[in-house]
C-alpha cells in the first residue's frame, strides 16, 4: 500500500501552521540566502486556466476526449520552502555578492514577464557572481544553480537543466546534510524536472526521498509535505497504480483542507486532478460527486461572473454526458455557461465556440431519444445546426486572424497561449464540420426523398471543407501532427469515403470531389505519418 512511502513515526504532527524560514534583511555585512525555488514556486499560472477547458467532443457518439487543455504536470502548487536564516556574520558583502542579488532579482522579474532569453543571461551571470562572491560550494551557488535549472526546464533545455539540479543538491547535502529541508525542496524540484519528461522512475525516487525529508522536518500536517505527497500521487498514477495514487492525492487534499485551504485554488486544482483519475478509471459517481463539490465551492466563492466557475460547470456537464446522466441537466449547465461566457468574453472568443459545440452534441443526443415526433426532432436538429454554424464561424475567424498576423510576439507564455488557441480552433473547426456532415445525413433520412439529395450534397460540402481546413491551417501552423487533430481528420476522410461511395455522380461538388482512390491514399498517408505536397488531393 501507499504507506510504504511514508515513514513510521512515534507521533503524528497535526499542526497546520505553515512553517517558514525567514530571510534576514540585506545590510552591509551580510547577504541573505535566497529562496531555493525562486522561479519554480513563485511563477503561478493564470487562475483562468485552473480547470482544464474540456473540449469539443465527437458529436453523435459517447466519446469523451478532453483536448483543449490539460493540466500542466510541471506546474507547482505552493510557494515552496525558503532557506533557513544564515548567521549574519557568515558572509561578508562584496561586489560579487551585490551583483548576485541584483542579477537574481532582475532575472526573476524578466522570467515572470516571459522574457526568457534576457532572464537566462542574468541567471547565468548570477551563478558566476555567486561562485566568486560566496565560494563554489556555498548554498547561494546551489540556489543560483536551481534557478537556472528551472528556467532551462521551462525552455525544455533538459540537457542543460539536469546537471544544475544535481549540483544544487550536492552542495546542499554537503552544507546541511542529507536530511535537511533544503535538500528536500531541491529533490522536489528535480522530481518535477523528471516528471515533465515522463521519466517516472527517476521522479518517483526524488519524490519518495523528498517526502521522507519533509515529513521529518515539517510534520505530516504541513502544506509542503502535502504538496510532495500530491506529486508523488501523480507519479504513481502515471506508473499505472491508480489505487495508491488516489489515496495519496486524497490525503494531500485532506491536509490542506484541515489547514484552512478548502476553498483555495490550490485545493480546487488537486480535486480536479482527482476527478480526472476517476473519469479515466471509470468511477463516474465519484467523479460527479467531486465535480459537484468543486462547482459548489466556486459558486459560493466567485459566483457565475467568474470563468473558473463557468469551466467547473462545463466540466460537470461533460462528465454527466460521459456517464450517460441527465441530458437536460447537462443542457441547462451548458446554457448557463454560454450565458456567462457571453458576458465575460468577446463574442468571437474560442471558448464560446467550444461551448456551442458541446451544446450541439447535447441536442444530437436528445434527438436520438425522441420517439417518432418529427416536429420535435426537427427542432433539435435545427438547434444543433445553429450551434455548429456559430462554432464553425468563430473557429474559422480565429484561424484566419492568426494566419494573417503570423507569429509577432516573443514572449514565451504568450506564444504558447497562441499556439494552444490555434490548436483548439482547428480542432473545433474540424469537429464541427464533421458533425455538421453527420447532421445533414441524419436530416436526409428524416426528411425523406424530397430533400435527400440536397442534404447529402451539404454533407459532402462540410466534409470537403473539413479537409480543406486541415490542409490550409494544419501544416502552416504546425498543428497537423497533434494526435487529436490528426484523428479528427482521419475520421473526416473515413466519412468522405463512405459518403462518396453512395452519392450520385451529378452532385454539385463533383468538380472538387476527390476520387475514392485518392481518399484511400490520403488515409494511408496520414496513418503512416508521411508528408505530402499541399497541391495534392484530397
Amino acid at each position: 500500500m501507499w504507506r510504504t512511502w511514508r515513514i513510521a513515526a512515534a507521533s503524528r504532527v497535526t499542526t497546520t501552521t505553515r512553517r517558514t524560514f525567514p530571510i534576514p534583511i540585506i545590510n552591509k555585512t551580510s547577504v541573505p540566502p535566497p529562496p531555493l525555488t525562486t522561479i519554480g514556486f513563485h511563477f503561478q499560472k493564470s487562475t483562468s486556466t485552473l480547470f482544464p477547458l474540456l473540449p469539443a467532443l465527437f458529436l453523435g457518439c459517447l466519446s469523451f476526449a478532453p483536448v483543449l487543455a490539460q493540466e500542466d504536470i510541471s506546474s507547482t502548487d505552493s510557494d515552496g520552502t525558503d532557506f533557513r536564516k544564515l548567521d549574519e556574520t557568515s558572509v561578508v558583502s562584496n561586489i560579487h555578492t551585490s551583483k548576485w542579488r541584483v542579477f537574481t532579482d532582475n532575472a526573476r522579474d524578466l522570467f515572470l514577464q516571459g522574457k526568457l532569453e534576457d532572464a537566462e543571461r542574468l541567471f547565468v551571470g548570477a551563478l558566476e557572481q555567486a561562485k566568486q562572491g560566496f565560494g563554489i560550494r556555498d548554498p547561494h551557488v546551489a540556489s543560483s544553480c536551481n534557478n537556472l535549472a528551472e528556467l532551462y526546464r521551462v525552455k525544455k533545455a533538459f540537457d542543460k537543466a539536469e546537471p544544475l539540479y544535481l549540483e544544487a543538491i550536492s552542495i546542499l547535502e554537503a552544507s546541511y546534510g542529507d536530511e535537511d529541508i533544503r535538500v528536500g525542496a531541491a529533490l522536489h524540484n528535480l522530481g518535477q524536472f523528471y516528471l515533465v519528461q515522463k521519466k517516472v522512475d527517476e521522479a518517483l525516487t526524488c519524490y519518495e526521498r523528498a517526502l521522507k525529508i519533509k515529513r521529518r522536518a515539517l510534520g505530516e500536517g504541513h502544506a509542503d509535505y502535502a504538496e510532495t505527497m500530491y506529486h508523488l500521487g501523480k507519479v504513481l498514477y502515471l506508473k499505472g497504480n491508480a489505487k495508491d495514487a488516489e489515496v495519496l492525492i486524497k490525503d494531500s487534499i485532506r491536509i490542506i483542507e484541515e489547514g484552512g485551504q478548502a476553498e483555495s485554488l490550490l485545493c480546487m486544482r488537486r480535486l480536479q486532478y482527482l476527478v480526472q483519475i476517476y473519469i479515466n478509471v471509470g468511477k463516474f459517481p465519484d467523479a460527479l460527486n467531486i465535480q459537484r463539490k468543486i462547482l459548489h465551492t466556486m459558486e459560493m466563492s466567485k459566483g457565475w461572473e467568474s470563468l473558473e466557475t463557468v469551466i467547473a460547470a462545463e466540466s460537470l456537464a461533460l462528465i454527466i454526458l460521459k456517464s450517460s446522466g441527465s441530458l437536460m441537466e447537462a443542457k441547462e449547465l451548458l446554457q448557463r455557461c454560454l450565458d456567462s461566457r457571453r458576458k465575460l468574453l468577446p463574442q468571437d472568443h474560442i471558448q464560446i465556440a467550444a461551448n456551442m459545440l458541446h451544446m450541439a452534441r447535447v441536442e444530437c443526443l436528445l434527438y436520438k431519444k425522441t420517439s417518432g415526433d418529427i416536429s420535435e426532432a426537427a427542432i433539435l436538429i435545427d438547434n444543433a445546426r445553429d450551434h455548429l454554424g456559430n462554432a464553425i464561424r468563430i473557429a474559422q475567424q480565429t484561424l484566419d486572424k492568426f494566419s494573417k498576423q503570423g507569429v509577432t510576439r516573443n514572449s514565451y507564455e504568450v506564444g504558447r497561449t497562441d499556439k494552444h488557441t490555434q490548436r483548439t480552433a482547428l480542432l473545433i473547426l474540424l469537429q464541427a464540420l464533421n458533425a455538421l456532415s453527420k447532421l445533414e445525413v441524419t436530416e436526409a433520412d428524416l426528411r425523406g426523398s424530397v430533400e435527400k439529395d440536397a442534404r447529402l450534397s451539404k454533407a459532402e460540402n462540410a466534409l470537403l471543407d473539413c479537409i480543406s481546413a486541415y490542409r490550409q491551417f494544419g501544416k502552416p501552423m504546425s498543428l497537423s501532427d497533434f494526435a487529436e487533430i490528426k484523428g479528427e481528420y482521419l475520421s473526416c476522410l473515413t466519412h468522405v469515403y463512405a459518403l462518396l461511395s453512395n452519392l450520385k455522380s451529378n452532385s454539385s461538388t463533383q468538380s472538387k470531389r476527390p476520387t475514392l482512390q485518392e481518399v484511400l491514399n490520403e488515409i494511408k498517408r496520414v496513418e503512416s505519418g508521411s508528408s505530402v505536397s499541399s497541391s495534392q488531393k484530397p
